[in-house]
């Protein structure tokens, strides 16, 4: 509280020689070594330094060339020490590994989770290293992992892509309400929700949107956080003179293919036949 006292403040130090210096701006001036002038002091220092090494890397390099001019054995090229280095991949590489550094603590420290408590498909290593992703099974023996043997992994299947669903054993092993979907193709039955009796691969005749049903669950199947692609299945040829299977609704089979003439099929949305299926997700 000494500008009570001393409202009109500390009387200015005068000028002396000892508290000036040159402007490092302007040769023929100079100014005080106040706090507000130190940054651009502290600059000419720095340029002053810079200059120095620079000329003493000259005197080398000129010494050097006059002994290559003797015959005489000399290192390697120097490099100036002044130049500006350039970031390039490797600083941009260090950059990102500090950011994500620095990302994940600050997700420790908030959340106490390293993923901002992020538990989805992507945070999980098999979905980068998938194990034995390209690998065929037959349809018999994608059949040995329907539960039976509780020494393998329960496999669904969907229209060619095969799916380890053992995390929801439960649901999909024996005596769970979807039990009858693993160790089998069954990717009719997730367009038309004929779950007992369109367990085949077979897709001839479906609608758009039935089509559209089965592409939902089977991004379903490949983004959900627990389930992982293990393989493809190899399916036998299907006679295009067999019989198409049959709609287990005919009501529904009617609406999605009207005798000709008819009005416009009145389609069934992917999302109904999503309703005959609920996982406990």
């Amino acid at each position: 509280m000494s500008w009570i006292w001393n409202p009109d403040g500390d009387a200015p130090k005068p000028l002396t020689e000892e508290n000036m210096v040159q402007d490092p701006s302007d040769p023929t001036r100079k100014v005080t070594k106040k706090a507000a002038n130190q940054p651009f002091l502290a600059h000419k220092q720095y340029r002053e330094k810079q200059e120095q090494e620079h000329q003493a890397w000259l005197q080398r390099n000129r010494e050097r060339e006059e002994k290559l001019a003797r015959g005489e054995e000399v290192g390697p090229v120097e490099a100036d020490p002044t130049a500006e280095q350039e970031v390039g991949f490797l600083g941009l590489l260090k950059f990102i590994v500090y950011l994500i550094l620095f990302v994940v603590i600050a997700g420790k420290f908030f959340t106490g989770s390293f993923l901002w408590e992020y538990d989805g498909k992507w945070a999980r290593l098999k979905t980068y290293w998938p194990e034995n992703s390209g690998r065929l099974f037959s349809e018999t023996y994608l059949a040995t992992f329907d539960g039976s043997d509780p020494t393998k992994p329960l496999y669904l299947a969907i229209d060619g892509d095969v799916f380890d669903v053992s995390s929801s054993s439960r649901t999909y092993g024996p005596g769970g309400p979807y039990h009858h979907m693993v160790g089998v193709d069954a990717a009719r039955s997730f367009g038309t929700g004929c779950f007992a009796t369109h367990r085949t691969h077979d897709l001839r005749g479906l609608t758009e949107n039935e089509l559209r049903g089965v592409q939902h669950w089977k991004k379903f199947f490949a983004d959900h956080k627990t389930y992982n692609k293990v393989g493809k299945v190899l399916h036998h040829p299907i006679d295009p003179e067999s019989p198409i299977p049959e709609h287990c609704d005919p009501k529904k089979e009617q609406a999605s293919h009207p005798p000709k003439g008819d009005a416009e099929p009145i389609s069934h949305s992917k999302g109904n036949s999503g309703k005959q299926i609920r996982e406990e997700l």
